[in-house]
């Protein structure tokens, strides 16, 4: 029997994007989806296509940030489904500029949705799949910018070096339980985020005239190539399967990665230690 078949999973930012993307990956191994999303026409739409895919769906509009919605998430899923067992902390939002022209509203909005929001997936799912004693899989939704700081993201980087702190110690934690911890870290992926991110700002964390698009200049700010949400969705699978602790998606990622280990490697030389 597939290793999802009739698992309950659990996504966040679900309505669209990766969070669908990984709707339709675990759905196609025969898992039962819990979605969850702040956006309920958006939900109430993705439901009704996984559901035409033959698909078992519940959604619940949840607000990732307060601790509430997320506490009556966890509760509304084990009430109808009795369990869950993979839980995607994967809701979050974009946001670009100068971390000195950053105002408190962009940092509390961005820590809210991007940190808080996996912290209160943690807080509420995490003692319940202990208990639970099935073991299972947490995926915890960064980004390249959670490991290699970036200019024009650092209030979105500051944000998801958090998610990779925390996943990474979470993975400790939960080996024993059998429970497995993924960090996924995309660079581009084609989706609307930068437009959700606007549209779902709340208006008390709103700027003063804050403009409905970006600026060109800000939508650059990454760069590299773009890949669908589904492949993302196909390496998340295939994480939980192996249980990979970090989910990368672009191969460019490589040689970045090794140009800041190279520098962290370099401070040890005799000249410079």
């Amino acid at each position: 029997m597939d290793a999802f078949t009739n698992r309950v999973a659990v996504i966040t930012g679900g309505a669209g994007g990766i969070g669908m993307a990984m709707a339709r990956a675990f759905a196609a191994r025969g898992a039962k989806l819990v979605l969850a999303d702040i956006d309920e026409a958006a939900l109430a739409g993705a439901a009704s296509t996984l559901r035409t895919g033959g698909a078992t769906v519940h959604t619940v509009r949840t607000d990732v940030g307060d601790l509430d919605s997320m506490q009556g998430l966890a509760d509304e899923t084990f009430r109808i489904f009795g369990g869950a067992h993979v839980i995607c902390n994967n809701a979050g939002i974009a946001l670009f500029g100068e971390i000195a022209q950053a105002t408190h509203r962009d940092w509390e909005y961005t820590m809210r949705v991007n940190f808080w929001g996996v912290v209160h997936g943690v807080e509420t799912f995490v003692p319940r799949l202990v208990a639970q004693g099935q073991g299972g899989h947490i995926l915890n939704t960064a980004s390249m910018a959670g490991l290699v700081g970036m200019q024009w993201l650092g209030v979105y980087c500051a944000s998801k070096f958090a998610v990779v702190g925390l996943s990474e110690a979470l993975h400790r934690e939960l080996a024993p339980h059998g429970i497995g911890v993924s960090v996924l870290c995309p660079m581009i992926v084609d989706t609307q985020i930068n437009a959700n991110s606007l549209r779902n700002r709340p208006a008390p964390l709103r700027n003063p005239g804050q403009p409905d698009t970006l600026p060109d200049v800000e939508a650059g700010a990454m760069v590299g190539s773009v890949i669908p949400p589904d492949e993302v969705g196909r390496r998340v699978v295939r994480a939980i399967d192996r249980g990979d602790l970090y989910v990368l998606t672009h191969p460019e990622q490589r040689d970045i990665l090794r140009r800041r280990a190279r520098r962290q490697d370099q401070m040890f030389e005799p000249d410079r230690w």
